[in-house]
């Protein structure tokens, strides 16, 4: 449920920029805010929010752009601004080695692995395809948008992207899974 609702400022956002690129920036930036302040509340640490921060701050540099310059040249090419900032946003959490994935990887991984070496090395795999999609997508999804002039091109691009990082993601967890299990296994075994 924590992704669907980290999910939210994007879904809001994507909803309404075709009405108004101004209102779907502030109301991406107040939902934004509202899920920080809900998780802080529920006790979730700082670290397990680099995510959502970064969404906040995105969607605040996008609504100040659109309240000073409503017609700003940047509105068309918001995706493609959006994937190029959560890469950032996913390269700085592997930087400091909390890697965004780790808050949605202990909503189903027992605590007591948590500490392990290996859950931090496959959250930091699995961040790196994150943060390379989205870095690889960004000029991607602005040349369709340019070239075409439609963002349905565009919209391709980012879900082409989203749906590769979405798969590897899938199937390193399930790798990841296996290869623990058999350790597992061969430890009770000794």
């Amino acid at each position: 449920m924590s992704l669907l609702r980290s999910a939210f400022p994007w879904i809001f956002f994507t909803a309404l920029v075709s009405t108004s690129w101004k209102a779907a920036a502030i109301a991406a930036a107040v939902s934004s805010l509202v899920i920080v302040v809900q998780k802080r509340r529920a006790g979730t640490g700082w670290e397990d929010l680099i995510l959502d921060v970064g969404t906040l701050l995105y969607f605040v540099l996008v609504a100040a752009i659109a309240s000073v310059s409503p017609h700003s040249s940047l509105q068309p090419y918001s995706g493609a601004g959006s994937h190029a900032f959560l890469g950032l946003v996913a390269w700085f959490g592997i930087a400091v080695r909390k890697p965004f994935t780790m808050a949605f990887a202990k909503q189903s991984t027992p605590k007591e692995i948590w500490a392990e070496p290996r859950f931090l090395k496959v959250n930091m795999i699995i961040t790196t395809f994150w943060a390379s999609m989205f870095i690889i997508t960004a000029p991607l999804i602005a040349l369709a948008y340019h070239a075409t002039h439609k963002s349905l091109a565009a919209s391709l691009v980012q879900l082409i992207g989203l749906a590769v990082a979405g798969f590897l993601t899938v199937r390193y967890a399930a790798h990841a899974r296996a290869k623990g299990a058999a350790l597992a296994a061969g430890n009770s075994a000794a």
